[in-house]
């Protein structure tokens, strides 16, 4: 399987010409009619190999982690060998041979296995500790990026960012529930606003730019729609008609922003949270054993059809923006 940055790749190297791969990427979106930018293309796995590493890293992983912490009779001194391991790992299968899966895997194994080290220097419960455990963590991501530049790595660090902020006002505060909800949202908007700015540096989709602001977009979408559900009762089993009808607003209001900045992932992100809303709903009205099966069958149309007429969805919707909005998303091809 070869990715775009790898056709970059080849012609940074002098094997390819700029036209020849254009014409190559044109050859393709004709065959599938459907154009590149529309395919939302990102690294996740090269071959069965890559799982294979993967469960062998894992295996090597966690058991080394088991045998220090009984052999040194510390939790902190097992995580940091484990995080040692993972990095380790990464300079071989991510640095090396460019692995996806494995890029993937041993990045949040690292941060993962950094703040819990991290967390058990300090054993406290109070939130100011988990702050500076989030906040090592970034710096742990953001010295990961320099090394590996694995796409991920700055959603990683976007969220070991928002897990400093939110425990930091924890520690300082006591905040409502209502105020942690705010406080998450507002968190949501920045990282969507991040997304946009990775997604408008490579509009046309074909370099590892695209790649992080698909992780950011899966990061921001559930930041966005999770407070707004709680404060409307749909997480504590408080549904109503009127509660339904402000769901599905909400999200034909996020689908509509998914299509304009053609990023499905953005949509499917938060889909879990409307499936639960809607068979919630049915199943409180008497239809139960068989409410997330017609939530199911009513969402798989809904969606499919938005697939079939994404592009001229697309069309519709970027044509009336300003166009100051349509420099920065992708463009629609005729």
């Amino acid at each position: 399987m070869y990715t775009d940055e790898d056709l970059n790749l080849a012609v940074e190297k002098g094997i390819f010409t700029d036209s020849s791969v254009a014409q190559f990427r044109h050859l393709l979106s004709s065959e599938r009619n459907s154009p590149a930018v529309d395919e939302e293309n990102f690294k996740l796995v090269g071959g069965f190999n890559d799982i294979f590493v993967v469960i062998a890293c894992l295996l090597l992983l966690f058991s080394s982690l088991w045998v220090v912490e009984f052999m040194s009779q510390s939790t902190s001194v097992g995580f940091l060998v484990f995080t040692m391991i993972a990095w380790g790992l990464s300079e071989i299968f991510v640095k090396q041979r460019k692995m996806a899966l494995p890029a993937i895997v041993l990045l949040l194994t690292f941060i993962g296995g950094f703040f819990c080290f991290v967390h058990e220097l300090f054993p406290s419960e109070d939130a100011i500790i988990t702050a500076i455990a989030a906040g090592a963590s970034f710096f742990a991501a953001g010295a990961h990026w320099w090394r590996f530049k694995v796409p991920i790595t700055i959603a990683v660090a976007t969220g070991a960012l928002i897990g400093l902020i939110v425990s930091l006002l924890l520690s300082m505060f006591t905040l409502a529930p209502m105020g942690l909800m705010l406080v998450l949202f507002m968190c949501g908007l920045v990282a969507f606003t991040f997304a946009m700015y990775w997604d408008s540096t490579d509009t046309t989709r074909t370099s590892h730019h695209s790649d992080v602001a698909f992780w950011l977009h899966l990061l921001s979408a559930p930041l966005i729609i999770h407070p707004v559900f709680s404060s409307l009762g749909i997480l504590e089993g408080t549904e109503s008609l009127l509660g339904l009808a402000l769901v599905m607003c909400l999200y034909v209001i996020m689908s509509g922003i998914s299509i304009v900045i053609n990023r499905r992932a953005f949509m499917v992100s938060s889909l879990i949270y409307v499936i639960y809303a809607i068979s919630s709903l049915i199943e409180n009205y008497g239809g139960v054993g068989y409410s997330f099966a017609i939530t199911g069958v009513f969402m798989g149309i809904a969606l499919l059809l938005l697939s079939a007429f994404w592009k001229q969805l697309r069309q519709s919707l970027v044509s009336k923006l300003p166009l100051f909005v349509r420099e920065h998303v992708p463009s629609v091809s005729p």
